[in-house]
């Protein structure tokens, strides 16, 4: 069996779906595996030693440049014709990624205009899917797989499919070290800067070397920040996401707020804790064998804004997160570790 996965983004949605991808390689065997993902995100299908074939679309850039963009376009639509597949599954259940869909030769397979976001996108599918909203992100996908191809998973098992013997170990970092994941998308789900400036400092009298990544000059700017004064804390220099899985792959232990990256830590069956306050960890929380959500406990959370319009009294912003104190994350961490 041909099967070609449609999941474009954003890097936590990807991820995401690499555990379906490992059940029906379990289920079906001989099935080859080919993806359509967006080109910033094209490291993390290429990790999974089942995905034969990865197609890099660029949506993003085509919005902005429609007409310069028609050459590239154009390009994209016949990689995806080239092959002739038995199935094409759309896990995304966008628009933009049922017209990708539409252009595979294959039955197409999508949720139901019930169970998908934007439900025009149902249009495009010969087979719509009932997937249960109110689930993981993780589950729904899996499910959607397993009622596409026929097959059953067991949903007590879970495996991302990424092979440490396939990421080098990094040679220029300090060992012990911990990874400090700050970044995020929205204000409400950052962690306070202060918080992370205690945790950094607790890591390192613990006797730990404390790397911080980043992928933009703001998060540049914070991680100097909490680096300074601190000769065990260091700002890691701009990483690919294949060179940060491999950073994160061998790491004692890693802290992160809701992020890509979060679930890319995940991913690598590292020990780590991630921090939900503004999002709600039941339904898109980092899942792992190692891995722990610690929801902050507070009377709007999860409220899922971008930005905190708590007006109480707080001591912190997002206030949220003054349930989630840098000791209590440190001490979470030392737990998952030791576990």
């Amino acid at each position: 069996m041909k099967l070609l996965l449609v999941k474009t983004s954003s890097m936590g949605d990807v991820v995401h779906a690499l555990p379906a991808v490992t059940d029906a390689v379990a289920a079906i065997p001989g099935i080859e595996i080919d993806w359509v993902v967006e080109k910033p995100f094209q490291d993390i299908p290429r990790m999974h030693p089942s995905v034969k074939r990865v197609i890099p679309v660029a949506i993003r850039e085509w919005r902005k440049r429609p007409i310069k963009s028609r050459s590239a376009i154009l390009a994209s639509i016949r990689d995806i014709k080239r092959e002739q597949y038995d199935v094409v599954i759309d896990a995304q259940g966008l628009i933009k990624s049922a017209v990708l869909t539409s252009f595979a030769n294959a039955e197409k397979y999508g949720l139901s205009k019930t169970s998908c976001r934007e439900p025009l996108a149902a249009m495009a599918y010969q087979h719509k899917i009932d997937i249960p909203k109110g689930q993981h992100a993780i589950t729904r996908v899996r499910q959607l797989f397993a009622k596409s191809l026929g097959y059953e998973f067991d949903p007590e098992f879970l495996s991302y499919g990424l092979r440490e013997e396939d990421f080098n170990v990094p040679d220029l970092l300090k060992i012990p070290y911990l990874v400090f994941l700050h970044g995020t998308t929205w204000p409400s789900k950052h962690w306070p800067s202060e918080y992370w400036q205690k945790l950094v400092l607790l890591a390192t009298k613990q006797g730990f070397n404390v790397y911080l990544p980043w992928g933009n000059e703001q998060e540049k700017t914070r991680a100097q920040m909490l680096s300074d004064g601190m000769s065990n804390a260091h700002v890691l220099p701009r990483s690919s996401i294949k060179e940060l899985a491999e950073i994160l792959m061998h790491a004692k232990g890693v802290v992160g707020v809701d992020s890509g990256l979060a679930h890319l830590t995940a991913a690598c069956g590292t020990p780590a804790v991630t921090l939900y306050g503004s999002t709600d960890a039941t339904l898109t929380g980092a899942l792992g064998m190692n891995t722990k959500s610690l929801q902050t406990n507070f009377v709007c959370s999860p409220c899922l804004k971008k930005e905190c319009d708590f007006h109480g009294k707080s001591s912190v912003i997002p206030a949220c997160y003054e349930t989630l104190s840098p000791e209590s994350v440190l001490q979470s961490l030392l737990s998952v570790m030791e576990r």
